[in-house]
């Protein structure tokens, strides 16, 4: 990583400035127009090396932090648990964050802490991947096109390979990332819309493994050791961000079989996380860093995608992402490899700004809760307001719009890169495009939680 040089004599581009700067020091009647300096000059932020960092790396490398008078450490950590603690505990500033994890840790799910998110990193970028062998089993019953499987694939064909092992006695056995990841949301979520219970959790009980009256156990398993702990068999499958999928490809251990965009059509995925407190002290830090990250997130979609090639490069260094050009680039270039040799095109495989995907929705916030809920992490029925009340205490997308106006009134960007904020509400039109056809309402929490066969509802409990 390079270095990271602050200079001792900042005249911020936001300032209107009268006086001399003299060496280390600034001698200066300053007017300040707008968001006001950052409180915080210095700040270091986490990461885990998946390619939806991406937004933090492009911030860095191409000054936009800079820019903001922000000098800044990115800082690869371990797993997610300590990713969360360190910025629970100060030693982190912020960072690449699951969605779900500010929503967990302020319900109280593992960790209780206030964390909020005023910028959401990505829509999409994760699959599901299973092992040649359940891929040799479950093929047979996949419909086929021109000698290719049709997609999207279900669990329905994985189902009759998930009951066999139950006939014989044998556990199936899948990873995901963390219990509030997007991974096994939508891992459970394809699951239970082919007929396969993932199981539930019971905190009240004292039972966190998620894995009660389960079908199929799923557990928890860092990125960037998926591959090599399939090729080992302690699991079968495996829902990841990239590019630890197209890396099984590439070894030629497993298949991704669906991309998260077929399970769920542009959903939400990371976020930039800060605890509460943090962002309290920091207000104006806080609004330059999501000013920096929504020109990366632009730069990362922008014509086309034309500098995803460049975007490639940079999270090949192994400070970022550290896998090889051509497997980040299977997936961030347009493309997608399932079975080795059948790439398809799926340029919306990771969106970064299009689509208004850095804005934080309200609706985003409350889908992750009522899968909570769903799998028993929340384990007693919710009121809806309580829904909506927890989302907005999370997800502030009133910080953001105050970022997006700085921007648009410094001519950096434009108000049709935005939401309309004089009429936005926060919550996204009802959705459709999910696998199992089901509708999504995001102001309709507990009616949206009745339409599933498979899953905690109303009064329901484990």
């Amino acid at each position: 990583m390079k270095n990271v040089i602050k200079s001792k004599c900042w005249l911020g581009w936001r300032k209107i400035t009268i006086g001399l700067c003299i060496g280390a020091s600034l001698v200066t009647s300053t007017v300040y127009a707008g968001v006001g300096a950052p409180e915080k000059e210095e700040l270091k932020f986490g990461f885990i090396k998946l390619t939806d960092m991406a937004p933090l790396a492009i911030a860095y490398e191409k000054g936009y932090f800079e820019d903001e008078g922000l000098y800044v450490t990115l800082e690869a950590q371990a797993n997610w648990k300590v990713l969360l603690d360190r910025v629970i505990d100060g030693e982190l500033d912020g960072a690449h964050m699951l969605a779900g994890q500010p929503l967990g840790a302020t319900i109280g799910f593992g960790t209780q802490a206030n964390i909020i998110t005023a910028f959401s990193m990505d829509l999409n970028g994760n699959a599901i991947t299973v092992s040649n062998d359940i891929w040799s089993q479950m093929k047979k019953y996949v419909p086929m096109k021109d000698g290719k499987p049709v997609h999207p694939i279900k669990a329905d064909y994985l189902k009759p390979v998930v009951d066999k092992y139950k006939s014989e006695g044998k556990p199936f056995k899948m990873g995901m990332v963390f219990p509030v990841s997007t991974h096994n949301y939508e891992l459970r979520y394809w699951l239970a819309a082919g007929g396969i219970n993932p199981g539930y959790y019971a905190p009240g009980k004292g039972d966190t493994s998620g894995t009660l009256k389960a079908d199929v156990l799923l557990s928890v398993t860092p990125p960037p050791q998926m591959p090599s702990t399939m090729e080992a068999g302690t699991i079968f499958g495996y829902c990841v961000g990239e590019p630890w999928n197209q890396q099984a490809v590439f070894k030629g251990i497993g298949v991704p079989v669906i991309t998260d965009d077929e399970i769920w059509k542009n959903n939400p995925e990371k976020v930039f996380g800060v605890s509460k407190k943090w962002a309290d002290k920091y207000p104006n830090t806080h609004i330059h860093v999501i000013m920096a990250l929504i020109r990366a997130a632009k730069w990362l979609d922008e014509d086309n995608n034309k500098n995803r090639p460049e975007a490639v490069k940079i999270l090949a260094r192994s400070q970022y992402v550290g896998a090889d050009y051509k497997v980040i680039a299977n997936s961030m270039t347009g493309t997608f490899e399932y079975e080795k040799g059948d790439k398809r095109a799926i340029p919306d495989f990771n969106v970064f700004f299009r689509y208004n995907a850095t804005y934080p929705y309200y609706s985003d916030a409350v889908w992750y809760l009522t899968q909570m809920r769903r799998w028993g992490q929340i384990p007693v029925k919710k009121s809806d307001k309580w829904y909506m009340d927890m989302a907005k205490k999370v997800y502030r997308p009133d910080i953001y719009a105050i970022a997006a106006k700085e921007l648009i009134a410094e001519g950096k960007m434009k108000a049709s890169d935005f939401p309309d904020f004089a009429k936005e509400t926060g919550f996204r039109k009802p959705q459709t495009q999910f696998i199992d056809g089901i509708t999504y309402d995001g102001t309709k929490p507990n009616a949206y939680l009745k339409k599933f066969k498979i899953g905690l509802k109303g009064d329901d409990k484990i």
